[in-house]
């Protein structure tokens, strides 16, 4: 394996500290920080190894490799829960943090600002290689030997349509044009080892891609890309904005480019530090039933679609192979690690490139991605002269509103950030305190995210529904505003210092 430029256990992140070239070299790090679980006895990778990583997630336990895969050569290894939380102590964010280049002990507020500040730098082109220095390359499989029935694709869940071959994996579009290439994460189901089909949602980038090739008559060449450097699943799967390449994004977070290489059939380039790469067209018609699968709010999915149908034409591979996992469903898995966070970076971003004064955004992991929490400074009064807290409010639901990022979550809280909103005790305690009942929230009609499952059956068909920004700001001090009760407010610096002294007494 490869092993991390630098000390993965650092502390807090004061800018990129570490970059993998692949999913290998970060997997040694994990292992370093005790968060990587080797699991040598037999596993299927029918429901058993999906039911391992759920049970992980849930109780927060090292990510779990196994190495002994049934049903397939020696050496297919599978990978779960690869940007779930950590169970390094204290570390609960050291796997989203190593994934882009920051400390193990980063926190959530260092994560999302690093994130946000990363949209304003700029791109860095991906750098294309040799065939000959690409590892995705050691193994070529073409005509009858492309058959994905030779790998540990996994059935994640007893009631899903069948074996997902993409849970982690980025898939590679680029327009008819050429402009804009995509990578991003979207489910995709095995129908058998030839051919594969997945959501192709229209408000989604890959959605709009594939309509652009619809319009042309012509099935869209893809790869479908497991592994790789960490970053590259993990920016696959935040809110980036339409026609935005990934890669040059992910370049910035590095300070240097990715490394590609060329595909063998199709005229499109994918990480050369890629475990596996599977190749082809996807149908320009919706030829094919997906689903169902267990979706991100926890529950099981009943309803099936018509999807295109992805045809399998090559794939490649390292030696040893490793396939990556997510299993999908109640908080806290990679949905909402990745997208979450990544939705709060772009909320955050959108939110300073307005002119507002706001000190971190974060949409709470337990909350399912169905909540974001906007944290406002001490200052906003005096930065923002004559202006009240629903005046405040109200600038940010306009900006949200307007916004896909902003869009995507159904509540929004307000808050001042005495409050931590990554702290579930501190957020919950402001939510209950600050947060009426029924009055201080403004409404914003217009589209929802149709998997969020607070909305009715109809508003999910519509995609269309409201969004509420509820304002949580105390009053302004001396104007009714009352202390705090707890040991950092409520003592003097003097006898708290004194108390900590002697606590282990």
């Amino acid at each position: 394996m490869t092993s991390p430029t630098t000390d993965p256990t650092a502390g807090s992140a004061t800018g990129p500290a570490i970059r993998f070239g692949d999913l290998r070299g970060y997997l040694d790090a994990l292992e370093a920080l005790g968060d990587l679980r080797r699991v040598g006895r037999p596993v299927s990778a029918d429901l058993e190894a999906a039911a391992i990583t759920r049970l992980s997630c849930e109780r927060q336990s090292p990510a779990p490799l196994f190495e002994n895969v049934e049903g397939v050569a020696p050496g297919f290894r599978l990978l779960g829960a690869p940007a779930a939380l950590s169970a390094a102590a204290g570390r609960p964010l050291a796997r989203v943090a190593l994934s882009v280049g920051l400390p193990a002990g980063t926190t959530a507020a260092e994560l999302v600002d690093h994130l946000a500040r990363a949209r304003d730098v700029r791109p860095v082109p991906p750098r294309q290689v040799a065939r000959e220095d690409a590892p995705c390359k050691q193994n070529v499989l073409l005509g009858d030997d492309a058959t994905l029935d030779r790998f540990p694709v996994p059935r994640v869940h007893a009631f899903d349509g069948g074996a997902y071959a993409n849970t982690w994996g980025i898939i590679v579009a680029r327009t008819p044009d050429g402009r804009w290439t995509n990578w991003s994460i979207a489910r995709i189901m095995l129908i058998d080892g030839t051919r594969m089909t997945g959501l192709v949602i229209p408000a989604q980038h890959i959605g709009m891609i594939w309509q652009e090739w619809v319009e042309t008559g012509e099935p869209m060449p893809y790869a479908l890309v497991q592994g790789g450097d960490p970053a590259i699943p993990f920016v696959g799967g935040i809110p980036l904005p339409p026609g935005v390449d990934e890669a040059g994004y992910i370049g910035a977070l590095h300070g240097a480019p990715v490394d590609v290489v060329r595909c063998e059939t199709v005229d499109l380039e994918v990480p050369a530090g890629a475990e596996i790469v599977v190749e082809g067209h996807l149908s320009v018609g919706r030829d094919a039933r997906e689903g169902p699968f267990g979706e991100f709010a926890g529950y099981g999915s009943t309803e099936t679609s018509m999807q295109p149908v992805y045809t399998v034409e090559a794939i490649t591979h390292r030696d040893d192979p490793i396939w990556p996992l997510v299993a999908e469903g109640r908080p806290v898995d990679e949905f909402h690690t990745v997208t979450g966070v990544g939705q709060a970076a772009e909320v955050l971003a959108e939110l300073r490139a307005a002119g507002l004064p706001v000190t971190t955004a974060w949409s709470p992991l337990r909350a399912a991605s169905h909540w974001m929490v906007v944290t406002v400074p001490q200052d906003w009064r005096e930065r923002l002269p004559g202006v009240g807290s629903a005046e405040f409010t109200h600038r940010i639901g306009k900006v949200l509103s307007e916004s896909h990022s902003g869009r995507a979550t159904a509540a929004t809280f307000v808050l001042d950030d005495d409050v931590d909103p990554s702290d579930d005790t501190d957020l919950l305690w402001a939510l209950a305190t600050r947060i009426h009942p029924l009055d201080r929230s403004e409404a914003w009609y217009g589209f929802v995210h149709p998997l969020l499952n607070c909305y009715t059956p109809e508003e999910r068909a519509l995609q269309s529904g409201p969004i509420v920004f509820h304002d949580g700001l105390l009053p302004a001090p001396g104007e009714g505003r009352l202390p705090h009760s707890s040991f950092a407010q409520a003592y003097p610096e003097q006898m708290r210092r004194r108390v900590l002294d002697h606590w282990d007494d």
